[in-house]
Order: C-alpha cells, then structure tokens, then sequence
C-alpha cells in the first residue's frame, strides 16, 4: 500500500512538472519562425551567419536575447555560397525592399551592401574579400515601420569593372537596383536569401501577406523586379 501511494505521488509530481515545462515553451519568445512560402521562394543556394543565430536565410529573427537590437550593432555577417565556382567572379548585393515600411515602400531598395570582384573560392568559404563599393550597414528598420525584409543576392560578375554613378553614391535609398542591374548586364542571380525583422521595442507579430496583416500582396511580383 506504501509503495503504491509514492508511486501515484510520483507521478503526479512528474505530471505537474511536465505542465510546467509545457507551459514555460509555449510562452518562450526564443523561436525561430521560417518565412513563410511565399517569402521563402528567394532562398536559394545562400547561407547568411550572423554571431549567435547562425544562418538566417528564410528565418525571423527571434525576440530572445535582444537579437533584434544586437543585429542593428552586429558587423556583417558571415555569406556562404556553397555553388561558388572556380575562376568566376561574383557581386554581392543586400538590399532592404520594404524601406521606409512594406506598406509603403517609398525608399525600395535601400541598399545595405554591395561588393564586387569576390572570387568564387573565396565566397564558397565564407570570404568577403573583393572590392566594396557600399560598406555594410546593418539592418535598422524605424519604429512602427512593421516587419522587413533583408535580401542578398549573388551576381555572376561579366563586366570588368563595376561600379556606382556619383548620384548613387549620394544615398542608400530609393536605389534603382533594376537599372544598376541592367547597366552590367546582370540577369538572373546565381543564389539568393533573406531574413526578416522589425524594431526591437515594436510587438507586432508577423502574418502572411493578405491574412488580416497591413503586408501587402504581390510579394512573388516583388521578388522578380529585385532579379
């Protein structure tokens, strides 16, 4: 009879502590949401590292550990592309699509960086070494401003020589990627990827584009004018 009553003690302890550890999950902020499909078609062949959170292509940047602040200081990230192919030379662009906000994209495509002449032995091992024709500037998206997409891009490089004119060097902002594109004859990339965040005192939970959140559609129409 004594073994019987710990043995249902036991267990109720053991119920009452997985309830716990159940309930402590669920309300976790530490998790790492994919992009949803619609956003994730741009995630091709590229892996993006940034310190602590590892590869963020197709990811949402958690709102653990004050990630999404830290990413606004972090230097630039770690870029992999593992296709990279011996004797080519390639373009590296990150861009932010959804400057000032995605509602209303009045400054796309704010350029975040953009490097040239990176041989392809070196970027197949994570090394960004090359001519930078725009220094890295970390994502920053403005308060209220919802959540932004942070896309790279991978360029077979034809040209010699790349660069920018003196009135693109004034500005990130309203940066006309198409016509930069064109102007090298740049076609489509070679891999691509990107991450998503917001303000990190902003709240807001991300939905899919058209599901009852202010994200417009045509993300797909979007993604083939960045290319």
């Amino acid at each position: 009879m004594r073994w019987t009553m710990r043995l249902a003690t036991a267990a109720l302890l053991l119920g009452l502590t997985m309830a716990a550890l159940g309930d402590e999950e669920d309300s976790d902020p530490c998790v790492y949401q994919a992009l949803s499909d619609s956003d994730a078609v741009l995630c091709k062949g590229l892996k993006v590292f940034y310190p602590e959170l590892g590869d963020l292509g197709c990811m949402v940047v958690p709102e653990c550990n004050n990630y999404r602040q830290k990413i606004t200081s972090w230097t630039e990230p770690i870029v992999k592309f593992p296709g990279a192919l011996d004797g080519a030379t390639y373009i590296l662009v990150m861009v932010d699509p959804d400057a000032p906000s995605r509602s209303s994209p009045k400054a796309r495509f704010w350029r975040h960086w953009l490097v040239t002449d990176i041989k392809g032995t070196d970027i197949r091992k994570g090394k960004m070494q090359g001519q930078e024709l725009s220094p890295y500037q970390p994502p920053s998206p403005p308060p209220k401003s919802g959540f932004h997409r942070y896309q790279f891009f991978i360029y077979l490089q034809q040209e010699k020589t790349i660069s920018l004119l003196p009135k693109e060097n004034k500005t990130r902002g309203s940066w006309k990627m198409e016509k930069f594109l064109s102007r090298f004859h740049l076609s489509e990339p070679e891999a691509s990827t990107q991450f998503m965040t917001q303000y990190y005192q902003d709240t807001q939970k991300l939905q899919a584009p058209g599901e009852g959140s202010s994200e417009p559609k045509g993300t797909q129409a979007e993604i083939t004018a960045c290319q």
